[in-house]
Order: structure tokens, then C-alpha cells, then sequence
């Protein structure tokens, strides 16, 4: 296994903070190896945004759900996906009443995998010179409030948030799937991962037992079970629409 590789095996959430800040060097190089991720078209349709100040970060772990570690981390990365600043780029450009797409489904996808290219680069860097991540969906549990907070223009919205710093203490690692449960070979084969999926529930009740000194041991299916049948953040297409996207 190679030195790259193996970081990547070590990867695992942080959320328990030594306060010292990331210097801005360090910063802006974790950001720079973000933007070296692939993008389609070379669109970059993406920005983001480095919450440093302590109210905001307070008030940003209020809106993602009281998670404290959005507050005590050193810096808070959002990252939004952005066609904003890309129609501003072209509008000088355009032939007048001519059509333009960023309001699509497909310019919606773009921009969204595009920030998540980019914040995994930005996270590979950032562990690579010593620093723990953590991302945070919540930060889509109150958007418009948070959007506001940090005026976040249409055709833009906050995909997730990232903590950083240094860690204060050793995190421990969740295990995955195994490699059949997700890896097919020239079709996609339902039945193949079943076997793989039943091992993993094994896994998991396994880890929760271990992690919570045997408080908790639900398989990973009937935690999944829960999440599907969770009406969660169904206020999502209400807003994005607003901002001008899925409009096509």
C-alpha cells in the first residue's frame, strides 16, 4: 500500500478540537489543493466560505443542529456550490435574450458534485499536514437562515460545512461496507451484495457494542431502515428553487 493510500485508510471524523488557528497559509494551501480537484467543463462551480469568527461559528452551531464542535473547531469551511459568480463571469458574453441554463437540473448536479470534488481534495490536504475534518450536513437543517447569515447570493447555496483544526484527542474509525457490497464488474448486480451487506451488519453491531460499552448493537440495516422512512429536510426543494435552481 502506498503513502497516499494509507492516509486515505486512516481517514476518520474529528470533532474535538485543539483551539489553536489554522494559519492562513496552511488555509489557503488546503484550499488551493481543493481547487485541483476535477471539474466539469472547468466550470469550478464552487466557492467557500472560512467562518473564523466566533460568533458567527456560534451561531452557525445553533442553526446545524447544536453541534458544538461547528463552534470550537479553529475554522469553519462552507462550501457551496455556486453558479452564481459563473453567470455573472459569462454575462458580457451572451448575446442579448439569448438562454441560459443555470438554472437546470443538470447545472444543479454540476455545481454539487463539483463541491464535493473540491471540499474531498481540500480534505485529503488538510489531513496530509496534520489537520482532523468533519463534515457537517447540518448545515442544510436550517439553509435559508444560514444562507442569510452568511449571504449567500441566488444560484448559490451551502452544500455542507467542514470543521478543521488540529485534534485534541485520538477519534475512532467507523468501518465501511465491504468492497463487494459496492464494487460490480460490467453490470450492476443487486444479488452480489447481499452476502457482503448481512457480513456488515455483524461489523457494525460489532463496533456500536465496543464504542458504546454495549449500550447500543443495531445492525447497520435497521439503522438505515430508520433513515429511509425519516422525513428529513424535505424543506430542501422549496428552497433550492427559490435560489433559482431545478428549474428544468
Amino acid at each position: 500500500m502506498n503513502e497516499m493510500v494509507a492516509q486515505l485508510m486512516q481517514h476518520r471524523s474529528v470533532r474535538s478540537f485543539d483551539p489553536s488557528p489554522v494559519p492562513e497559509a496552511d488555509l489557503r494551501e488546503i484550499v488551493a489543493a481543493g481547487q485541483m480537484a476535477s471539474t466539469s467543463s472547468n466550470v469550478q462551480a464552487y466557492s467557500v466560505i472560512a467562518v473564523t469568527d466566533p460568533a458567527l461559528k456560534r451561531e452557525l452551531s445553533v442553526l446545524t443542529g447544536n453541534q458544538a464542535y461547528v463552534e470550537s473547531c479553529p475554522v469553519f469551511l462552507v462550501w457551496c456550490a455556486d453558479l452564481n459568480r459563473l453567470s455573472g463571469a459569462a454575462e458580457a458574453h451572451l448575446e442579448p435574450g439569448a438562454d441560459a441554463y443555470a438554472d437546470s437540473a443538470e447545472s444543479f448536479i454540476v455545481a454539487t458534485v463539483d463541491a464535493a470534488l473540491a471540499a474531498q481534495n481540500a480534505a485529503i490536504a488538510a489531513e496530509s499536514m496534520g489537520y482532523g475534518i468533519c463534515y457537517i450536513g447540518g448545515i442544510r437543517n436550517r439553509i435559508e437562515e444560514v444562507s442569510n447569515l452568511l449571504g449567500i447570493p441566488g444560484l448559490a447555496y451551502p452544500v455542507f460545512g467542514m470543521c478543521v483544526g488540529l485534534p485534541d484527542q485520538p477519534s475512532g474509525q467507523r468501518p465501511r461496507l465491504p468492497v463487494e457490497a459496492v464494487l460490480h464488474r460490467n453490470r450492476y448486480d443487486a444479488e452480489k451484495g447481499r452476502g457482503p451487506v448481512a457480513e456488515y451488519d455483524e461489523t457494525m453491531t460489532r463496533y456500536l457494542r465496543m464504542r458504546t460499552d454495549g449500550r447500543k448493537s443495531t445492525p447497520w440495516t435497521r439503522i438505515m431502515a430508520e433513515w429511509l422512512t425519516r422525513p428529513n429536510r424535505l424543506h430542501m426543494l422549496e428552497y433550492l428553487k427559490k435560489r433559482g435552481f431545478l428549474k428544468r
